[in-house]
C-alpha cells in the first residue's frame, strides 16, 4: 500500500500527511490494524473531502507539485516550513488544470525519459526528505549508536 509507505515516512519525519478523498483505500481503524500499520498512531493526518477543501483550508501560497510533467527539477524548489508537496494519483498524476495553474510550481524527479515515472511513496520519501535537509532536519535525530 503507496499510502502506507508515506504514512510511514511522515510518522518518522514528524510531516503531516494531508490525504484528499476520494480515497482508493480504506483507513478506518480496523483497516490500519488489519494491515499491521504499528506506526498509525504517530501520523499526524488530515483528510479533506475534495481538492477544493485542502485549497480552502491551507490555500496555494505554499505548495509544490510533483509531477513527471514539470519544466524544473525539485533541487530548484525552496522548501519552507509548511509547505506542501502534492502528489497525484499513481496511476494518474495530478489533474492537468491543477498543473496549468501553478505551472511555476511543478517540479519532477530527475529520470531516464523511457521511464514512466517513479513509485509514488518513493517519490514523497524523497521530496521530504530534500525539503527536511533544507530546513536543518528540525526536530529530528541525526545520529544514530554504534555498537
Amino acid at each position: 500500500m503507496n499510502t502506507g509507505n508515506v504514512a510511514r515516512t511522515c510518522a518518522a519525519t514528524k510531516s503531516r500527511l494531508h490525504l484528499i478523498k476520494p480515497l482508493g483505500f480504506d483507513i478506518s481503524d480496523r483497516a490500519v490494524k488489519r494491515a499491521g500499520l504499528d506506526y498509525w498512531p504517530m501520523v499526524d493526518l488530515t483528510v479533506y473531502e475534495n481538492l477544493d477543501e485542502f485549497f480552502y483550508k491551507n490555500g496555494d501560497e505554499n505548495i509544490w507539485l510533483a509531477t513527471t510533467k514539470a519544466p524544473q527539477p525539485y533541487t530548484e524548489a525552496v522548501f519552507t516550513d509548511g509547505c506542501y508537496i502534492l502528489l497525484g494519483k499513481e496511476t494518474a498524476g495530478l489533474p492537468k488544470p491543477l498543473r496549468e495553474k501553478y505551472r511555476e510550481r511543478c517540479i519532477r524527479l530527475p529520470m531516464r525519459p523511457d521511464a514512466r515515472s517513479l513509485n509514488m511513496a518513493n517519490s514523497a520519501a524523497i521530496l521530504c526528505y530534500e525539503a527536511l535537509r533544507q530546513q536543518g532536519f528540525p526536530g529530528l535525530s541525526g545520529v544514530g549508536e554504534m555498537f
